[in-house]
Order: structure tokens, then C-alpha cells, then sequence
């Protein structure tokens, strides 16, 4: 028995077990092989020496002047040859040789009991390694994709599941390709252990963003609320108590540098970064970022439902495509908010809705910043968004070539994209106006309205 003793520790001393579980597996795999041998294992003991050096199987029987059941006891002349000491009534540990007294079928159903406890033992010791890893990130591999649902290899015997209803609409993955996920769930499978991954909760982007901001880590900038529409928008609340801190250039980092990292790991969704306000009209005016809000006026406090007056310009930018910016604002502020025009305000009486509320003709600078425009933001002094050559990333040569055309203007450029005037005037390759279009982007805001595009600074 020492042979098996040994060869079954050293393999849980490779995977990590500890003592208590070798005993277990082991006194297990000898009482099923007992049990199919002899009908029970009621009266099967097993005995490790202290240094597990070795393994010992016995069968208790009790000493009777006449026996009815072979498998539990001993004939008094029979016991008393083994110990001269016994009475009946009496019970004695007979010594078993699994070699001869087990057949081979009571040693495979040992083996299989064995190799079921290993598996059960390994997957504890996974699941207690994982378990606190919910709401945390994690990278692998993409392996293979089932029934809509994507397969991961995090290793270590450990498979992640990015459930069809946990991607992102707007990705897609290839063999081998990285991907980062958070943990929702930890969960044991009949092979190993399995992680329920998502890519569009919002608590992935919060997670992000807080290993590029040391601020947030520290706590010196909080982030009060997020929400998410996964593959279109982010809206993210920061606040600070430090009169000294602006918690959105916090976030958002020196010409866009941090902000724009965290953009890269959700395939580039953009993300709003605005300010945490206790008033709920500023909030709401800067909730409804990246569009300009004239003022907030109450509706109703008690049903939490606001008006929202923007500029006839803005409305389509504050409004969302397919609404998704209003509806992110709603419930980022937990108010409903009507979206109005000045012309369309300008026809309704507002003025039970004016009294003791205050107006805002502006938001503050720093309010709100959007992520397609964090660098401009962040050097807004040095840099004019309205000429595309006066941008920092565009190629010195492009750069020329648009100085002396008409289509330098951001807007003028961006509608000959997308209407093929651009690559038809000959100026520019299409690499060229690929790339260029590509850097105005982070630069400036573009929305779909009626089906054509509109750049906002």
C-alpha cells in the first residue's frame, strides 16, 4: 500500500493539496474498493501512519460464538488465533492485502472514486482561489464560440464564458485574441471551473479607468455614478472634495491621454467624464454632455422629471442617436428629462416652472468633457478644431496640401468623406483621408442627424 500512498501524495503535492484532502481521497478510493468487494464499508478502517509513509486496510468484525454474517464477524476459535486475549462480544481489526482480497473490478470502482474526489478536491481549491474575483477583470483568449457564447482560456484549468447576451454588439473576436472581461459569476462545471465574463457592463469601464487615474485609487476623485449603452455611449459622474482637483481633467488626463486608453480596451466607445453636482439641474445639464444645455427647469421634484432647454443647433447631439443620449442622461441623474429646443420653448409658458429655480445660460468649462474631444479639451488653448491642418496629429504633408484647398475646414472636410468629393478632388490618397478622418475624431464630436452627419465642436 505504500506504493499507492506515495504515488497518489506526490500528485497532490504537484497540484497543491493539502494533507487532509490526500487522506481523504485516498481512505475513499480504499473504502469503495472495499465496498464492491464485500457489499459494505461500514466496517472498513483505514489507518495512515503519521509521516504518510503508509496506508493500512482493515476489516472490524465482532467475536461470536457462532456467526450468521462472514463480512462482520468472527468465529470466537478463529479470533482467539489472531489474539488470545479475545472474548466474545468483542471486537478485532483484521488486517486486509487489497492484492488478494480485492478483485479487479473492486480496484477500478477505487480508482474511479479516487479520480472523482481529485477533481471535486481541484475545483474547491480553484473555486476558493476565484471566488472573490467577482466585479474584478480578467484577460484570456478566445478559444471557440458555442451556441452565440464565446469560450476563454484564462489557464490554470480555468475556462471563462462570454455569454451572447454579455457582448459587446460591435466586437468581434478571432482565434487567439485577447480579451478582457469582468467576473460576474464563479461557477463549478463537471471539468473544471468556469467564469461568467461580460464586456458590457459598465463596471468593466469603471475598473479600467481606475488603473489609469491614481486619483481614483487614492479616493481623491470618486466616481458617484456610471452607466453604459455597451458599443455607443459611457457617462461617468466624478466628484472630489479637494477644492484643489478637477476631477474631470483627473479622469481624463493630459491631452486626453488617460481617457483615451480606457477608450482602446472598449473597442472605442465613447465615454462621457462630467462633473457630480448635488443641484440636480447642473447635474442634469451636465449629464446631457457633450451638448450644450441653455438651463434645467423642474417639472415636477416629486416625480423627478425635468426640462431641458438646448439650442435648436444642439438638439439633435443632446437628444442621442436613436435617443441613446437622453435615456444614458436619465438614468445617470435618476430623473426623467424632456428634451426641448429654444424655438420650441419659446412657445410654451414656462413660468410656473421658473420660480426659485435657478437658469443656467451655461455649463461651467470643466462640467463636462466628451471623450471624441478630450484631447481638444485638454489643450484647447493651443489648438483650433474648426481647421483640420491645425491639429497636432495630422501629418505635416496632408497638413499642406489642406492649407491650400477648401476642404481644410473640419466640417467641409468630414461632409466631402462622407459624399466621396474628397477622393474624387485627387488631393489626398485614401490612406491619407482615412488617417486624417481617424484623428478628427477624437478631436471633435460627429452625430448622425437625419441620416447625415453633423460635426460638433
Amino acid at each position: 500500500m505504500s506504493e499507492i500512498s506515495e504515488a497518489i501524495k506526490a500528485l497532490m503535492d504537484e497540484k497543491g493539496y493539502s494533507v487532509e484532502s490526500v487522506k481523504r481521497t485516498i481512505e475513499d478510493m480504499l473504502k469503495a474498493s472495499y465496498k464492491k468487494a464485500f457489499g459494505t464499508d461500514s466496517n472498513c478502517i483505514v489507518k495512515f501512519e503519521d509521516d504518510m509513509s503508509d496506508v493500512s486496510v482493515y476489516s472490524r468484525k465482532t467475536i461470536l460464538d457462532g456467526i450468521y454474517d462472514p463480512v462482520t464477524e468472527i468465529e470466537l476459535e478463529d479470533a482467539l488465533k489472531l489474539s488470545s486475549e479475545c472474548e466474545p462480544g468483542d471486537e478485532i481489526d483484521i488486517l486486509i492485502d487489497p492484492k488478494k482480497d480485492f478483485s479487479i473490478a473492486a480496484v477500478s470502482t477505487g480508482k474511479q472514486r479516487a479520480h472523482q474526489n481529485l477533481n471535486e478536491s481541484y475545483k474547491d481549491r480553484l473555486y476558493d482561489e476565484y471566488k472573490d474575483k467577482k466585479g474584478q477583470i480578467v484577460i484570456g483568449y478566445y478559444q471557440r464560440e458555442y451556441k452565440g457564447s464565446i469560450y476563454v482560456e484564462i489557464g490554470n484549468d480555468v475556462e471563462g464564458i462570454l455569454p451572447l447576451k454579455f457582448q459587446n454588439p460591435i466586437e468581434h473576436f478571432e482565434k487567439d485574441d485577447r480579451v478582457k472581461a469582468l467576473v460576474t459569476d464563479v461557477r463549478k462545471t463537471s471539468s473544471a471551473l468556469q467564469l461568467v465574463l461580460s464586456r458590457i457592463d459598465p463596471n468593466l469601464v469603471k475598473n479600467i479607468l481606475e488603473l489609469e487615474v491614481p486619483e481614483l485609487a487614492d479616493k481623491t476623485v470618486e466616481i458617484k455614478k456610471i452607466v453604459r449603452d455597451a458599443g455607443y455611449r459611457t457617462k461617468i459622474a466624478v466628484y472630489t472634495e479637494h477644492e484643489n482637483v478637477d476631477p474631470v481633467g483627473a479622469c481624463v488626463g493630459l491631452k486626453g491621454a488617460r481617457i483615451q486608453n480606457v477608450i482602446k480596451e472598449i473597442d472605442n466607445e465613447k465615454i462621457d467624464v462630467l462633473r457630480y453636482d448635488e443641484d440636480p439641474t447642473k447635474f442634469i445639464a451636465n449629464a446631457l454632455s457633450p451638448a450644450t444645455v441653455s438651463r434645467v427647469l423642474i417639472t415636477d421634484s416629486e416625480k423627478r422629471s425635468a426640462l431641458a432647454i438646448v439650442p435648436d443647433s444642439q438638439f439633435s447631439l443632446a437628444i442621442g442617436r436613436q435617443g441613446h443620449n437622453v435615456r444614458l442622461a436619465n438614468r445617470l441623474c435618476d430623473w426623467t428629462i424632456d428634451v426641448k429646443t429654444e424655438s420650441q420653448a419659446a412657445e410654451l409658458d414656462l413660468s410656473e416652472f421658473t420660480r426659485n429655480v435657478p437658469l443656467f445660460n451655461e455649463i461651467p468649462e470643466d462640467a463636462a468633457i466628451d471623450s471624441q474631444s478630450a484631447e481638444e479639451t485638454a489643450s484647447s488653448e493651443d489648438v483650433d478644431i474648426s481647421v483640420v491642418s491645425d491639429i497636432p496629429e495630422i501629418d505635416a504633408n496632408v497638413a499642406e496640401i489642406l492649407k491650400s484647398s477648401e476642404y481644410d475646414d473640419i466640417q467641409t472636410f468630414v461632409d466631402a468623406y462622407y459624399s466621396g468629393s474628397l477622393m474624387k478632388a485627387g488631393i489626398l490618397t485614401k490612406e491619407q483621408i482615412d488617417a486624417a478622418f481617424e484623428i478628427i475624431t477624437k478631436y471633435v464630436e460627429i452625430v448622425d442627424d437625419d441620416d447625415s452627419e453633423q460635426t460638433e465642436e
